[in-house]
């Protein structure tokens, strides 16, 4: 699997130490930056995973700020892109199970690595259940409450 991978400064070395482990577990990492501790803006980050995933470089993607949560809201402002800031195995697993989410955020000033790691390996582990959860996610990418066409159910 293909997985993009973004951070701010803050999150820098959180996403190296993600980057690692992917690679070593056989995963392919596109690598969006930034590639140092210099101060940068999250948002930039955050809009490069959402343009990565929505233009199929990606199939996931992993985004890293002090908190999660800017980088976060920077992605979700594309249409198609849900990023979940995540704090646990079971909250990153309850992100892709119940929503769908393409996008795993993690704090770096809010868990060590091996928390990280951990939420990682959830979240790429778990799949979307589909069922009562289709039409909810439906109603987060799209104001008419329409399913995109890769949710709706087969008859």
């Amino acid at each position: 699997m293909t997985i993009a991978v973004a951070a701010d400064h803050a999150g820098f070395a959180l996403k190296e130490a993600v980057s690692e482990m992917l690679t070593a577990e056989g995963h392919t990492v596109l690598d969006l930056g930034t590639n140092n501790e210099n101060s940068v803006d999250y948002p930039d980050y955050g809009h490069a995973i959402a343009t990565a995933i929505l233009d199929g470089k990606a199939e996931i993607g992993i985004a890293v700020c002090g908190s999660g949560i800017g980088i976060a809201m920077a992605a979700n402002r594309h249409l198609g892109v849900r990023a979940a800031v995540c704090h646990s195995a079971e909250t990153a697993r309850l992100a892709r199970q119940h929503n769908d989410a393409n996008v795993l955020a993690l704090g770096s000033r809010l868990m060590d690595g091996e928390l990280a790691k951990d939420c990682v390996r959830a979240f790429l582990a778990t799949d979307f259940e589909g069922g009562r959860h289709i039409a909810r996610v439906a109603k987060i990418d799209n104001k008419d409450g329409q399913a995109p066409v890769h949710l709706r159910e087969v008859k």
